[in-house]
């Protein structure tokens, strides 16, 4: 018998086997099924070699994500079978859970970040690839060395934080204008710390107990992001003011009032809930983690949720300048220097531009790519900057003039007005003595 016709036989037979399975599966009672099955898998341990063991995603009622299963996961990428044949398991010092680890002289080389962002009361992700780093990062040198430092000796200090009785867990608060790179520094520590990003979006949480629950199923070695948390909630006491206020319009139309779509669906998530989020008891559910806000109004925050303790570490992310505008030129253009640097290094002392617009006007303009351009797009743009930041200051210096030149005027008109009102009363008291006096003389 040829090869060829050997296939074919082969062939037919998978075949006829595929279609044998496929009317058992469909006509078979249910109840015969699962009899096969189950006498089948035994069958089959006597010629099988290896023992499988399954872990679930979730455990209790899909309250809380399985981390034995995230670890898996994480060694276990689509290539890992190709890179790594052995694996090595070991129990965790509290003896709860087992962690699997590539065997000696073995490695998975594509571990793949994750972005996770809230769906309800449950995480969805995708792989992340965001391709910042602090080499890249436009700010000043010295900083950045120092926010590495402060993110590397956090990554490595478990035994510390266990010693001085601290979840092991740190805070960052990154505040500045829009444009200022905060987006870009998550992604930055997220690709030197290998870290998982959580994405936390609060307006979509339901209230406490949910924010609570996203809390636990998240994993060791993440960042939480809550980026513009100034806008995803009223945590500045504005929802007790609010609340006040409505109260009085009850007491003023006591009619009984439908409650709103709009309020039914309202987050409910309070500022305790979210202090709880950062440090409460629940917040030491895992270790290794870093939780990070962003805000463009820093003010606007309430005290208590940015103390040190919750939020560690304050950065401020801040307007362009002529060492951050070198990264981006680098970056950019490949320059290390220019004739036209010492332009922009005077106009970016005299002016406002955040690295955002800085990057886009050292975006190519040419095909060729000439650098020269995009600098002197850069000076054109800078030199616009501070002629508007001149006729704005001007404005305001009309503004603040002609304001209190119309203060002055309001002030001297109330003088007027008080003194008036002062002679009308000494006219009265005057005439009021003078009837006095006359009844006086009548009835005398």
């Amino acid at each position: 018998m040829n090869p060829a016709d050997m296939f074919t036989q082969v062939g037919s037979v998978i075949a006829s086997v595929m279609f044998a399975w496929a009317m058992f599966k469909q006509y078979c009672p249910y109840s015969v099924q699962e009899y096969f099955d189950k006498y089948s898998k035994r069958a089959f341990t006597f010629v099988y070699p290896y023992i499988q063991i399954s872990f679930n995603e979730f455990t209790g009622d899909r309250f809380m994500r399985s981390e034995a299963y995230s670890a898996i996961e994480n060694y276990l990428g689509s290539r890992s079978s190709t890179q790594a044949k052995r694996l090595k398991a070991d129990v965790v010092k509290n003896s709860q859970s087992v962690v699997l680890s590539m065997d000696d002289y073995e490695e998975v080389r594509n571990r793949q970040r994750k972005l996770y962002t809230n769906s309800g009361s449950y995480w969805r992700h995708v792989v992340f690839q965001h391709p910042a780093s602090f080499e890249t990062l436009a700010m000043e040198a010295e900083r950045k060395q120092e926010i590495v430092d402060d993110l590397v000796i956090f990554s490595t200090a478990e035994d510390f934080y266990a010693r001085i009785g601290r979840a092991w867990k740190r805070g960052y608060l990154l505040f500045g204008p829009p444009g200022t790179g905060k987006s870009t520094m998550i992604a930055a520590m997220a690709n030197l710390l290998n870290y998982d990003i959580y994405d936390l979006e609060l307006t979509a949480v339901k209230d406490n107990t949910e924010l609570r629950k996203l809390l636990i199923e998240t994993t060791s070695r993440s960042i939480i992001v809550i980026e513009d948390i100034d806008c995803s909630l009223d945590l500045t006491g504005q929802r007790k003011k609010k609340k006040e206020e409505e109260g009085e319009r009850d007491e003023k139309d006591p009619k009984p009032k439908l409650p709103k779509e709009e309020d039914s669906k309202q987050s409910q998530v309070t500022l305790s809930g979210i202090l709880n989020f950062v440090d409460g008891l629940w917040s030491a559910c895992r270790g290794e983690r870093l939780i990070v806000f962003t805000t463009n109004f820093v003010e606007k925050l309430d005290p208590a949720l940015i103390r040190k303790g919750r939020m560690d570490k304050h950065i401020e992310l801040s307007y362009c300048s002529f060492e951050a505008f070198q990264v981006l030129a680098k970056n950019y253009l490949r320059l290390d220097s220019h004739h036209l640097f010492a332009r922009i290094q005077e106009l970016l002392g005299e002016t406002k531009m955040t690295p955002a617009e800085v990057a886009e006007h050292l975006m190519p303009k040419t095909i060729t790519g000439d650098a020269k351009v995009c600098l002197e797009s850069l000076i054109g743009a800078l030199e616009k900057a501070k002629e508007d930041a001149i006729l704005k200051a001007e404005e305001e210096a009309k503004e603040k003039e002609e304001s209190a030149r119309l203060k002055a005027e309001e002030e001297a008109k109330e003088k007027e007005k008080t003194k008036a009102e002062e002679e009308a009363k000494e006219k009265k008291k005057q005439k009021k003595r003078i009837h006095q006096l006359q009844r006086m003389q009548r009835s005398k």
